[in-house]
């Protein structure tokens, strides 16, 4: 029986979360969205192909590399980094700036097994101009970001390194 939490899940104007408690450790669960190579295991959007390892993300300012299943490539800007707790990127065309929205986890222990993990996608910053990026940015759902969180609960609690 899966007894995790979930709370409700919110989509306000330009920031859209999702939330749940996962049975792991608040270390656990960031080395699996804190190593780009990681991500395409857990994302729950079928997006990201790949990323080459040793890109682990140790700061504000660090950029990864990431291949989406499109073919495109993204560069990463990590513009909010707390180790084990918090990590916030906003993507970018290969050699290009960000254009406004970001992608990004916070965790939160609970206890030393459970933590409480909320994904969001915040696009507050994307310029109207930009109607057709606004337009693909206003299709992100809380259920999509849920399928990321699911995802990444399943290999957490199998100890993230299968």
């Amino acid at each position: 029986m899966n007894d995790d939490v979930t709370t409700p899940q919110t989509h306000d104007d330009r920031l859209v979360t999702a939330s749940r408690d996962i049975a792991a450790p608040a270390e656990t669960i960031f080395e699996l969205i804190a190593d780009p190579s990681q991500q395409p295991r857990w994302d729950g959007n079928d997006n990201l192909a790949e990323a080459a390892p040793g890109q682990r993300v140790r700061a504000d300012g660090d950029v990864f590399v990431m291949t989406l299943t499109n073919g495109g490539v993204r560069d990463n800007h990590v513009v909010a980094f707390v180790e084990g707790r918090e990590i916030v990127w906003a993507p970018a065309p290969e050699g290009e700036e960000p254009s406004g929205h970001r992608w990004g986890w916070i965790l939160e222990p609970v206890d030393d097994d459970r933590t409480r993990v909320t994904h969001l996608y915040d696009f507050t910053a994307l310029p109207a101009e930009q109607e057709k990026r606004l337009a693909k940015a206003r299709l992100m759902t809380p259920e999509k970001l849920m399928a990321s969180i699911d995802r990444l609960a399943q290999l957490a609690e199998e100890g993230g390194d299968s």
